[in-house]
């Protein structure tokens, strides 16, 4: 378990310098970036969710729940998108993300209604589906949330208490890189974060072992250990 407190303190002690250097707006950046970082490279269940909204026929946005939030500080990501209609068979559609100039070639005309195959972002708490809802559907959106962030005023989280290691590795890697620090440094702690994150993606691969549609792919390659062959 690190504190937020003791991963500054590490920080700066494993990089042999002061807060005149390192300030605590630097190192609250270095903490920030890791966060990030881990969260796109491994798919941890703990920050997985699900929000409900609707689709109203011949509109083909869907507002994230709570309007503005989630919004950039608290959804990270939105991993699936399901319709169903609001009245009728309850059999659920699974709709494929693509990117906006696909969705505008694909349905150039929005007021040409069907049943909606496909999503995109329009911007920060607004989804858009293509083809224009026919009818009205419930959405349920498998989303993830961003980790409260490790800070002077959040002073534990997930990642503080259940991957410390990585934690302080990710910061050490980024320090180094601001500081210009020697290149075997860098590589040793960004060796060091790669190790830890393999550890976490195994751990976590190895709490349910399920089919990779229900799980969903890892971001990062397993390193395959080598066997040895006798002579």
């Amino acid at each position: 378990m690190t504190t937020y407190a003791e991963l500054t303190t590490q920080i700066l002690n494993y990089t042999e310098t002061s807060t005149d250097v390192l300030t605590s707006t630097i190192t609250d950046d270095f903490i920030e970036h890791t966060e990030n970082r881990v969260l796109r490279e491994a798919d941890l269940d703990v920050f997985k969710s699900h929000q409900s909204s609707t689709l109203t026929a011949s509109n083909p946005f869907v507002s994230l729940p709570g309007g503005s939030s989630p919004d950039p500080t608290s959804l990270s990501t939105i991993r699936t998108v399901h319709i169903w209609p609001a009245s009728g068979t309850a059999t659920r559609t699974f709709l494929e993300q693509k990117d906006l100039s696909y969705m505008n070639e694909y349905w150039p005309n929005r007021t040409s209604t069907s049943t909606p195959k496909y999503w995109s972002w329009w911007d920060h708490n607004t989804i858009y589906v293509a083809p224009t809802p026919d009818s009205a559907y419930n959405v349920e959106l498998g989303i993830t949330r961003l980790p409260t962030r490790l800070s002077s005023s959040n002073t534990t989280s997930w990642l503080g208490n259940n991957a410390p290691a990585l934690l302080l590795y990710g910061c050490l890697a980024e320090a180094f890189k601001f500081l210009k620090g020697p290149a075997e440094m860098l590589q040793l702690y960004e060796q060091s974060y790669q190790r830890a994150i393999q550890g976490l993606a195994i751990e976590q691969q190895g709490r349910h072992r399920r089919d990779e549609y229900m799980q969903g792919e890892l971001r990062i390659p397993l390193q395959q250990e080598q066997k040895s062959t006798g002579g």
